[in-house]
């Protein structure tokens, strides 16, 4: 279901997740937003709408510009426009490797890439979640996440509590996570010249 593009989110703190939704109410994760990025990405393609849902998944502060205002300013602002693009080329990376790693990868191998997504976004160890909320956006059983998470955390890699994860050993969930994570991260380094690390 499409939904009008109102308004642009440009996240300073927390994380916002862009969530395929799909028949029979089944729902993804499809992108991470943090502060190195926006909401609204097919408005800078020249869209109006977008198929996705977008929500905060970890609560933090941000701006908001109606749509209108940004597609005035991409219009008259070439290096703007040129920036956004840039940008955009990134979340089609990510989006791309999240289908692969949905894909290819096993749950505990996706779940080091999330949360080595969303620790890049936070710029702290600690995620304020709840494994309901981890298996929605990884699109499995809550007690799959669960299982998943006693794994990680009998490696030493997490320590997880009720409605947190705290991330002890980010070499380790790298090491983990191989190949599926980091090519979107140094392709976003690359294209906006600066590190994905907030």
């Amino acid at each position: 279901m499409e939904h009008p593009i109102d308004e642009i989110v440009f996240p300073v703190s927390g994380i916002l997740s862009v969530v395929a939704r799909g028949p029979g109410g089944h729902a993804v994760e499809a992108g991470l937003v943090g502060c190195d990025g926006m909401s609204g990405h097919m408005l800078l393609l020249g869209g109006t709408e977008s198929v996705h849902d977008a929500m905060m998944q970890i609560g933090g502060h941000g701006w908001r510009l109606p749509a209108e205002a940004l597609r005035m300013a991409l219009k008259s602002d070439e290096e703007l426009r040129d920036r956004l693009l840039r940008y955009v080329q990134t979340v089609l990376v990510q989006l791309s490797h999240s289908a692969l790693a949905y894909g290819k990868a096993v749950i505990d191998v996706r779940l080091a890439r999330w949360l080595l997504m969303c620790q890049d976004r936070l710029g702290r160890d600690q995620l304020d979640l709840t494994h309901e909320f981890l298996a929605l956006m990884l699109g499995v059983r809550r007690s799959g996440v669960t299982v998943a998470l006693h794994r990680l955390e009998g490696d030493g890699l997490v320590r997880s509590r009720r409605g947190s994860v705290v991330i002890r050993d980010r070499a380790g969930l790298e090491e983990l996570a191989a190949d599926f994570y980091g090519v979107p991260e140094a392709h976003y380094q690359r294209l906006l010249g600066v590190p994905l690390r907030c």
